[in-house]
């Protein structure tokens, strides 16, 4: 399967990262390992998450989701064959969140640990941090770096703004930069991205990864009527947002591609992410191989320029 690099990294990635958020949470242990399974027998290697995943379930702390795929990796004895990317900043609990140079150096000691892993491949700050100097993140990412304990950085939901300040930092100090830009992007959810973040990404070679790459589920064609919100206790409660004139529209131009490629809605969706310039990778989470083998197909699934060209105009903001 041919790869792609992260940004101007020597990472290299499938077109398709898989989603660690629902392992802890709607996917257990035991569903969570047949999806990685089957994921990287299919030939894939992105395995995202992050160190707060899924400290919103009752009962769980945060770090669920790093611990079974870091089970998972040690089972399999497969490290080397995949590309972990985990996150730092989001609240772990009182006084545990932010990017200060003494809190990531611990945090990342616990993803480590959880991982059971000696480096984690791409290392993102979660969420900007207006607090902390980004000459102290960057710091302290250029340490973990030179100590091997983390590959390539980059970052999730940072404005084109705060990274172009980042990439002068490290310019200036000589320090590893933002390779990755991590991104809430898919065929309803545009406007954000595309008006400053998908440019700024191009010019500078930054690869991007898209998270809700179906709009929490939305863009699957699973929910068309309030009604079928009880379809899903995890994610029917969000569909409100993408229910509506516009969500509707992007429907049927999804299940019209779909029919006459004998595709799926989902499928449609995630192919069209794929093609867009400079995103690397969407990524996607599955509960079940079943869901799993459904976003794979998205990869076989080569969208003419008429049928992209269609599907950007019925979605446009």
């Amino acid at each position: 399967m041919e790869k792609r690099a992260i940004g101007r990294s020597d990472l290299m990635v499938a077109p398709l990262g898989l989603g660690g958020n629902v392992f802890g949470w709607s996917a257990d242990e035991k569903a969570s390992f047949a999806v990685l399974d089957a994921f990287v027998a299919a030939g894939f290697n992105l395995i995202d998450t992050a160190d707060v995943y899924s400290a919103w379930v009752p009962g769980n702390q945060g770090g669920e989701s790093e611990a079974i795929i870091g089970k998972w990796m040690k089972a399999r004895g497969n490290r080397a064959d995949v590309v972990v990317t985990t996150k730092v900043g989001s609240e772990m609990g009182p006084g545990k969140k932010g990017l200060s140079h003494a809190y990531i150096k611990s945090a990342v000691d616990a993803s480590l640990k959880r991982l059971q892993t000696d480096y984690i491949d791409l290392y993102l700050s979660h969420w900007e941090d207006p607090e902390t100097p980004m000459e102290e993140t960057l710091g302290t990412y250029a340490e973990l770096v030179s100590a091997g304990k983390v590959r390539v950085i980059g970052n999730s939901n940072h404005s084109a703004n705060t990274m172009f300040k980042a990439l002068a930092v490290s310019t200036k100090e000589l320090w590893p930069r933002f390779e990755n830009l991590q991104t809430q992007y898919n065929l309803y959810d545009r406007a954000g991205y595309e008006a400053e973040l998908e440019p700024f990404c191009l010019k500078n070679e930054i690869g991007v990864t898209s998270y809700f790459s179906l709009a929490k589920g939305f863009l699957s064609g699973k929910y068309r009527t309030t009604s079928d919100f009880a379809k899903s206790a995890a994610r029917g409660g969000g569909m409100g947002e993408y229910l509506n004139e516009r969500g509707l529209r992007i429907l049927e131009a999804l299940d019209a591609v779909a029919h006459a490629k004998n595709a799926t809605p989902a499928q449609v969706a995630i192919a069209w992410l794929i093609a867009r310039p400079g995103l690397v990778a969407p990524i996607a989470s599955a509960t079940s191989v079943e869901q799993l083998q459904d976003l794979i197909k998205a990869t076989e699934l080569s969208l003419g320029s008429t049928e992209i060209e269609h599907l950007t105009k019925i979605s446009a903001p």
